[in-house]
């Protein structure tokens, strides 16, 4: 069972249904009880970061998340700005140092000014992706290239290049998902990527 995380911030609805398309049973939950009962979590996102912190601080969810996630080794999938919250902090508002911090670095706004060829923000449509390593949710062995549905203005800077999983280029390379043991996230939107999307969210029901 995946529990998809309600905290007010985020497309829950086309998540549970995806999940539901393709057979994996899932929940929408709404408190921290529930949050360490479950066996998987999603934490989906849009909209601005220091927002999305505030509703998870004043639901009572970041101790739980912490516990579930750090402790109980919980796998969790951040989606978009969801992927945004698992690192240290946003350049956005007044945001730095308030991420969850599970995956060290932060979050910042795309910056064309070095280039001949300014780009729109946000960042949105279809892109291709590359596997930066062979991981649970993506596979460098698919002969297919793999395309995901973006909407987004910040991308996630790693410290650590290990930690992330996947890029793709929209002016220059960005970190599109990352993968840190037991804790991954997409930057795109799998629910709105057809198959390539459901076989994240299906390889990610799969984690043990």
């Amino acid at each position: 069972m995946i529990s998809i995380v309600n905290y007010g911030v985020g497309n829950l609805g086309s998540i549970a249904n995806m999940l539901s398309y393709i057979g994996v049973e899932s929940q929408i939950i709404s408190s921290a009880e529930e949050i360490l009962a479950s066996d998987k979590l999603i934490l989906p996102g849009v909209g601005a970061f220091a927002n999305a912190m505030k509703e998870l601080n004043a639901r009572g969810f970041i101790d739980p998340l912490n516990e579930a996630v750090l402790d109980k080794k919980t796998p969790v999938l951040g989606i978009c700005l969801g992927m945004q919250l698992l690192c240290d902090g946003s350049e956005e508002g007044q945001a730095e140092g308030l991420g969850l911090g599970w995956i060290k670095g932060v979050a910042k706004k795309f910056d064309f000014s070095g280039l001949d060829h300014k780009r729109r923000i946000p960042h949105m449509g279809w892109k291709e992706v590359t596997v930066a390593k062979e991981g649970k949710l993506y596979s460098e062995n698919e002969t297919e290239l793999q395309r995901y549905y973006f909407v987004h203005s910040y991308h996630m800077v790693c410290e650590d290049e290990a930690d992330v999983a996947a890029t793709a280029v929209y002016g220059y390379s960005f970190t599109a998902a990352v993968e840190k043991g037991h804790i991954f996230g997409a930057q795109f939107h799998p629910e709105k990527s057809h198959r390539f999307g459901m076989k994240v969210l299906e390889n990610f029901s799969k984690v043990a």
